[in-house]
């Protein structure tokens, strides 16, 4: 089959040896595959524990054509989407020692063929086309926990998304719009903001125009929860446009550690800091069924052929896209 095999000096397309399925897993043929940030940190080497080769990948919309285990053959021909968790644990609240996610150590849905555990699929959302629908695992259910465990998001709340034009930010935009909330948004891009108010956003905010974020907040009398990727110095901005007993949720730190943090608001204001990353295999169920409820269609920027994947990389890289980018396998 071919995969897209990222090595110490390569990155291209690649035949490798199609996969064989085990004990209670599925061979699934890859129609679309959806990229994240992780997969170009792992490119650029800025991630923990890279094992090369690799191929990278942890969204994947396809078909199931091979099962191990009699009792799964209903399976055989389903459209569906990978859960990317391996390994969760036992705690919903956060992830295992052992946890890791798919594409990288195991073998990821850049490629025509991939194996997996029965219990990582799910069926493809009907109302989603294949494509859509390979964009909705690690972003949707990344936002999903950072906005309703973490946030504990509802119906009628402001909720600011910061740095709006990655995947995750985008998801929890869609899913807190969803909900009933009062969703803003900020990005470095006046036609990203304005995409975002088209879609149901309330207001947006230039986070490179002084006092943008402090003016949007005063306007609507503060945030009650934040949902971030970037930390940094902006923090303080930030935080500061909460509302009393607000929460800032943060499942990154893109913009690296802030120089200092106002402890004093912090705590005078009740403040929360509160850390995400992933979702548990519940938390998996309960974002597809949040999305069929409201029948959520991810945002996507464009689709690239698998012979143009490491182009689609490119321009993640470069910051160009407004939506999951996709590769067609």
């Amino acid at each position: 089959m071919k995969a897209l095999v990222l090595n110490t000096n390569s990155f291209q397309l690649e035949e490798v040896t199609t996969p064989t399925v085990g004990e209670h897993q599925a061979l699934v043929k890859i129609n679309y595959a959806a990229l994240n940030h992780r997969d170009q940190w792992i490119r650029e080497g800025q991630y923990a524990k890279i094992q090369l080769p690799a191929i990278l990948g942890s969204d994947g919309c396809g078909e199931v054509i091979v099962v191990s285990n009699e009792e799964h053959r209903h399976w055989i021909g389903k459209p569906v989407i990978i859960n990317p968790n391996i390994g969760w644990g036992s705690d919903d609240r956060f992830q295992s020692k052992e946890y890791q996610i798919l594409g990288m150590p195991a073998q990821g849905t850049l490629a025509e063929y991939v194996v997996v555990n029965i219990d990582r699929l799910y069926e493809k959302p009907v109302y989603l086309s294949n494509e859509q629908a390979s964009a909705l695992p690690l972003a949707g259910l990344t936002a999903y926990n950072a906005l309703f465990n973490k946030g504990k998001a509802e119906k009628g709340m402001n909720i600011l998304i910061s740095g709006v034009g990655g995947g995750v930010a985008q998801f929890a935009f869609l899913l807190a719009n969803a909900i009933g909330a009062n969703v803003y948004v900020t990005s470095s891009k006046e036609n990203v903001i304005q995409r975002c108010i088209d879609l149901g956003a309330k207001c947006g905010a230039n986070y490179t125009e002084k006092e943008a974020v402090k003016n949007l907040a005063k306007s609507v009398g503060g945030f009650d929860i934040i949902i971030d990727s970037a930390c940094g110095d902006g923090m303080n901005e930030l935080i500061a446009s909460l509302k009393p007993a607000g929460k800032f949720v943060f499942y990154g730190a893109t913009k690296g550690l802030p120089k200092d943090l106002n402890m004093r608001q912090i705590f005078w204001n009740h403040l929360q800091l509160l850390g995400s990353t992933m979702g548990s295999d519940e938390d998996f169920g309960k974002m597809i069924a949040l999305c069929n409820e409201h029948q959520i269609i991810p945002v996507l920027d464009k689709t690239f052929d698998f012979t143009d994947a490491v182009a689609a990389f490119d321009r993640m890289k470069n910051g160009e896209q407004f939506g999951k980018i996709i590769v067609k396998i």
